[in-house]
C-alpha cells in the first residue's frame, strides 16, 4: 500500500540535511552500509519500509517553510530497506537433511508388486539399531520386516497401519543424532477439551452481562401410546443381534489363499482316491532307531520322512503324477520337489523340499524342521516356497481320520495323510489290533488316469508298510 508520494525537482543544494537526517538514523539503528542513491531529476520515493507493522510519518523532520531538497526521503527509505533487508538474510538457515534417513519398504520378491503395512513394531521416539526391524509387510506369500537403514531414534511414521505399500515408499523417518524428536508419555497427552483455548476474562464478563431471553415454555404434546412390538411367528427365524457379531478384513495370505484354491477347483478335474495303510513296521523301525538317530543326526526321527521317501518311490515309478500340463502340451519334470503343507496363525504355506529324491531320512528330518520353523515364525522367504512338482498334506497332526485334500497349483496331485488309529485288522487269517492310517490321493483327472493313481497309492503303502524295500529298491 501506498502511503505517500512525494514528487520535487530535485537540487543541488539538500545534500546537509540530508547528512544530518541520516547520521541520526544511524545512531538509533544498526549501521547499513550503502552507496547514495543515483540522482534522477524526478522519481518517487515510497515512504513504506519493509519488515515492519505500521508506517511512518518523516514530515516532522522538515522544518515548516525550507526550501530544501527533499532528497533526504530517499535516504530515510534506503535506510530502513536495508536494514529491514539486512534483518531478513541474516537469520541464520540450517539442514539436518544428513541427519534425517528414510526406512522404505525392500524388495519383496520377482511376484510380489507390493504388501499391506501390517504392524509397526516400534513407536516414535525408540531408539533403533541399523537393520533392526521397525514393522512388517504382509504380503500374499510371506511376512517382511522393514529394517531400520541405520542406528537413531524414531522421529515419525509417514505411513500408516493397514495401508497397501509398494517397494521403496518411505515409511518412517530417524534421526541418528534424535534431535527434534518428541517423547510423549501417556500422563503427558493432553485430552482434546483440555487443549481448547480458554475464555478470558472479559469475556466472560461479557456472557454474564448479556441478558437471557425468556422464552415461552413449549406447548406439551399429547401423550400417545406406545405400540407393543409385533410378535413373531412361531416359523419365523429370529436373527442374532448385530452386536455380537465381530467383522475382521482377512490378511493378504489368506485372501491369496482363497484366491488359489478357488482357482484350482475351476481349473482342474479333481478326482480322489483312497486306501489304508498298516503302520507298525514304520513305528518299529522308528522305536527301535530313534536315540542311536538322534545321537548321530541330531535331529529326532519322525514319520514324514518316512512318507516323503515312499512319495518319491511313487513318483518315479509313475512319472505321469510328477508332470504337468501346460497349454496343448505335457511337461515331465526329471525333479522330484516335494512341498510340505505347513498350518500356521497367518494362514497356510508350503515350503519346499529340494531334490527330496537325492535325500536320505537325516536329511529329509532336517529339512522339514527348518522349512517348519521358519513357517511359524514368519521368516520363511519367498525361494523357500516357490516351484513344488508334488505335495503332502499331514492333517493327522490335527486328529483329521479322512479328507480329500485340493491340489496345489500349477501341481497335478497331493497326498493326504491322517491320523493314526488302532483298528481291527485280519492278518494271517487273525484279527488283529493295528495302527492304521487312511491315506489319500487328489489328481487332476484330465493328466492323470485312475490306473496311475492307484498305482501310486499302492506304491506307498508297500513301502511304508515293509521300509526294506527302499533299500532293496522293489
Amino acid at each position: 500500500m501506498m502511503l505517500g508520494v512525494i514528487r520535487r525537482r530535485v537540487a543541488s543544494g539538500g545534500s546537509s540535511s540530508s547528512s544530518i537526517l541520516k547520521k541520526s538514523l544511524q545512531s538509533t539503528r544498526p549501521a547499513a552500509s550503502s552507496s547514495r542513491l543515483p540522482s534522477f531529476h524526478e522519481e518517487q520515493v515510497l515512504l513504506h519500509p519493509r519488515g515492519l507493522g505500521h508506517t511512518r510519518n518523516f514530515s516532522h523532520l522538515i522544518a515548516p517553510g525550507s526550501s530544501a531538497n527533499l532528497g533526504f526521503v530517499r535516504d530515510v527509505a534506503s535506510s530502513i530497506e536495508l536494514v529491514s533487508t539486512k534483518k531478513i538474510w541474516s537469520r541464520a538457515f540450517s539442514s539436518d537433511s544428513e541427519d534425517l534417513v528414510d526406512a522404505v519398504v525392500p524388495f519383496m520378491g520377482e511376484s510380489i508388486s507390493d504388501g499391506t503395512l501390517a504392524k509397526f513394531l516400534k513407536s516414535p521416539g525408540d531408539r533403533v539399531e541399523a537393520d533392526e526391524p521397525i514393522a512388517q509387510i504382509e504380503t500374499d506369500k510371506v511376512t517382511i520386516d522393514v529394517a531400520s537403514p541405520g542406528a537413531g531414534v524414531i522421529k515419525e511414521f509417514v505411513a500408516k497401519e493397514g495401508e497397501t505399500v509398494e517397494p521403496g515408499t518411505k515409511i518412517a523417518v530417524i534421526s541418528k543424532s534424535g534431535e527434534g524428536v518428541a517423547h510423549v508419555a501417556p500422563s503427558e497427552k493432553i485430552p482434546e477439551k483440555a487443549a481448547s483455548k480458554p475464555s478470558t476474562s472479559s469475556e466472560k464478563d461479557e456472557v454474564k452481562e448479556k441478558p437471557k431471553a425468556e422464552t415461552a415454555p413449549a406447548p406439551e404434546k399429547p401423550k400417545t401410546p406406545t405400540p407393543p412390538p409385533p410378535k413373531r411367528s412361531a416359523s419365523e427365524p429370529q436373527l442374532p443381534p448385530k452386536d455380537r457379531e465381530r467383522r475382521v478384513p482377512m490378511t493378504r495370505l489368506r485372501k491369496r489363499v482363497a484366491t488359489r484354491l478357488k482357482d484350482s477347483q475351476n481349473t482342474f478335474a479333481m478326482l480322489t482316491t483312497f486306501n489304508e495303510v498298516d503302520m507298525t513296521n514304520l513305528m518299529k523301525l522308528r522305536s527301535d532307531y530313534k536315540d542311536a538317530f538322534v545321537e548321530k543326526h541330531g535331529v529326532k526321527l519322525g514319520l514324514m520322512s518316512g512318507f516323503v521317501k515312499a512319495a518319491v518311490s511313487g513318483l518315479q515309478n509313475q512319472p505321469i503324477i510328477n508332470a504337468v500340463i501346460d497349454g496343448d502340451d505335457i511337461i515331465y519334470r526329471d525333479y522330484v520337489d516335494i512341498s510340505i503343507a505347513v498350518g500356521t496363525p497367518k494362514g497356510l504355506v508350503v515350503p519346499v523340499i529340494r531334490n527330496a529324491d537325492k535325500m536320505n531320512f537325516a536329511d529329509i528330518e532336517k529339512e522339514i524342521n527348518t522349512l517348519a520353523k521358519k513357517a511359524n515364525d514368519g521368516s520363511i522367504s519367498i525361494d523357500e516356497m516357490a516351484g513344488g512338482s508334488f505335495t503332502i498334506s499331514n492333517g493327522g497332526v490335527y486328529g483329521s481320520l479322512l479328507s480329500t485334500p485340493i491340489i496345489n497349483p500349477p501341481q497335478s496331485a497331493i497326498l493326504g495323510m491322517h491320523s493314526i488309529v488302532s483298528r481291527p485288522m485280519v492278518v494271517g487269517g487273525n484279527v488283529v489290533a493295528r495302527p492304521m492310517m487312511y491315506i489319500a490321493l487328489t489328481y487332476d483327472h484330465r493328466l492323470i488316469d485312475g490306473r496311475e493313481a492307484v498305482f501310486f497309492l499302492r506304491r506307498i503303502k508297500d513301502v511304508v508298510e515293509d521300509p526294506r524295500r527302499l533299500l532293496l529298491d522293489i
